[in-house]
């Protein structure tokens, strides 16, 4: 049967973000991107990463863990700079919240995951 682990390489939930134009460095376009990451068992991450730097994210965070009842933290990633990291599958709720204070254009929010 073999190592039947090394079908399923563990995915890289930030891959494809570096993917874009040639023209464009990786990180300038104003897309937020809204992820979520498998932990174990029925548990999973919320990641959202590319809110400009003019909105302070730990308050932003402290909004979202008060209105969707999930814990959340800032952490600082070597690539991506600061993202938002939430407990649970918050991906629609953070959509709506963001569009609702107007951080965001529909356009702008690209959601991915399962």
């Amino acid at each position: 049967c073999g190592n039947f682990m090394n079908l399923f390489p563990p995915a890289d939930p930030f891959a494809d973000a570096t993917k874009g134009d040639d023209l464009l460095p990786a990180g300038t376009e104003d897309y937020i991107h809204i992820r979520i990451q498998q932990r174990n068992g029925r548990k999973t991450l919320t990641t959202v990463q590319g809110i400009a730097d003019d909105y302070d994210k730990k308050k932003l965070v402290k909004a979202f863990k008060k209105k969707f009842a999930c814990n959340g933290t800032v952490i600082e990633h070597p690539e991506y700079g600061e993202v938002i990291q939430l407990q649970g599958d918050q991906r629609k709720n953070i959509c709506q919240f963001l569009l609702e204070i107007g951080i965001v254009k529909e356009e702008q929010l690209k959601v991915h995951g399962f």
